[in-house]
């Protein structure tokens, strides 16, 4: 893992940097789990092209435990912003890869780094994801922080009970451990 800007690294990095994430694409659910650099398991998804896809929530800012309707409205603006700009999207669940924890997101299209780290701290977050063809980087919000790894991309999500199902809405309204 390559780590740039170490010095401004934001509390529980680990955790992020170990997080997953499942995006629903209109054909499709791709899990999406960090593997070591220069590592790609599984397909890109084409609907993407070669383009950069932004992983961004609006839940727990400051990381803290947030009650679930504030959760849903700032997710909501969040949204309503994107939707405004006119740029792709898809919902999205991240989480840590036992799925204990999970925060309702949202998978952009179209945004450069420095914008998704814009987003990131307007609903004050520590980090947001960017997917691309030859890696999976996680970005500090408010720093140059970032930490660049493989990834591995399934369409299969097993949950604890074995059943193959996107999160809904309550299954991402499980709270940040801090």
């Amino acid at each position: 893992m390559h780590a740039a800007g170490a010095s401004h690294t934001p509390r529980d990095w680990h955790l992020y940097r170990g997080a997953v994430v499942r995006i629903r694409f209109e054909d499709q659910s791709v899990l999406v789990e960090p593997r070591p650099p220069g590592t790609t398991e599984g397909a890109f998804p084409a609907a993407v092209g070669d383009a950069a896809v932004h992983v961004i929530t609006a839940w727990n800012p400051l990381g803290r435990i947030t009650p679930d309707d504030v959760n849903a409205r700032a997710q909501q603006r969040l949204l309503d912003e994107i939707r405004r700009l006119g740029h792709p999207w898809w919902p999205a669940v991240g989480g840590d890869p036992r799925g204990t924890h999970q925060e309702e997101s949202v998978a952009v299209l179209g945004l450069t780094d420095a914008t998704a780290r814009a987003w990131g701290r307007r609903f004050e977050q520590d980090a947001v994801f960017a997917w691309t063809p030859d890696a999976w980087r996680v970005l500090a919000c408010d720093s140059d922080t970032v930490t660049v790894q493989g990834w591995a991309a399934s369409t299969r999500e097993p949950s604890r009970d074995g059943v193959t199902t996107f999160p809904d809405r309550r299954a991402s309204q499980t709270r940040k451990r801090r």
